[in-house]
Order: C-alpha cells, then sequence, then structure tokens
C-alpha cells in the first residue's frame, strides 16, 4: 500500500459535524451517519473531511493499492456527497426511484434529504455494502 494523505484518523467525527456550517448539511450528515452506522454495523471513522464506514483495498486506475472506506460521506457545502454507492454506473434501478440527485464516478450527491426517498437510500447503502462485503463480487475487487 502507498501512502495516502486521506487516512484513517482518531479525530472525533460528532466535533467534525457539529463544526459544519450549515444547519441543514449538518442535520442531513448527522443522519446520514446514523443511517449508515446503523446498516453497516460500523462506527463512523473521520478520514480527514470525509467520514467513512468500514475498510477495503482499493486500486486506482494506475495499478495502485490504498486503504480506503468502504461507504463514506462528506458535508461539503454544494451537497452531501456519499461515495461508494455508485460505481461504474451502478444501481441505476435504485437511482430512478431515489429522488433528486446527481452522480459522479462512485459518489452520489444530495442537496436534501427531504427531498429523497430514505428506503431506497436504505436499500442503495445496504446493497454496495453487501456488494463489498462478498469477495465474489467484481464491485469488490475493481473499486
Amino acid at each position: 500500500m502507498s501512502d495516502r494523505k486521506t487516512k484513517p484518523s482518531s479525530d472525533s467525527v460528532d466535533e467534525f459535524l457539529a463544526g459544519v456550517e450549515n444547519p441543514r448539511r449538518r442535520a442531513d450528515a448527522e443522519e446520514m451517519t446514523e443511517l449508515i452506522e446503523q446498516i453497516t454495523g460500523h462506527q463512523p471513522v473521520l478520514w480527514g473531511t470525509m467520514i467513512g464506514f468500514g475498510q477495503q483495498a482499493y486500486t486506482t486506475a494506475d495499478g495502485k493499492s490504498h486503504d480506503w472506506f468502504v461507504i463514506g460521506l462528506a458535508p461539503r457545502k454544494a451537497a452531501l456527497t456519499l461515495y461508494g454507492l455508485t460505481y461504474y454506473g451502478s444501481n441505476g434501478d435504485l437511482l430512478e426511484r431515489l429522488g433528486p440527485h446527481t452522480t459522479g464516478k462512485g459518489c452520489l450527491y444530495l442537496k436534501r434529504l427531504d427531498g429523497v426517498d430514505m428506503d431506497v437510500l436504505r436499500e442503495l447503502i445496504q446493497r454496495n455494502w453487501d456488494e463489498a462485503s462478498d469477495p465474489t463480487s467484481p464491485a469488490a475487487s475493481d473499486r
């Protein structure tokens, strides 16, 4: 594993969340942190300015392997960013039913949680957690 700047730390997730300036974004990030912890059974860990759950080896396009979280989130100014839910255009069936969102490579961007179908979001998180935990799944090795 090569050395990366973004690594898990012992910094307080609660303190990090308390420092989020936008009250709506803070509340959404707190709700998502609780939801992901409930689904995964893993404690949240601060990775720089991202909150991660679980840990796995991640191989980048250049073939280098790094430690990374399985599912994560970040309360960014523009949107609540969820990581590990849309790799390689996956989960289109759930994303169609989710509600207002945008996606990037492996990222799901939500402006507001109150506009999305929380049951669909729970299913999306559970599906990705299960796939990442299954060593025979292509998703587990191709991230």
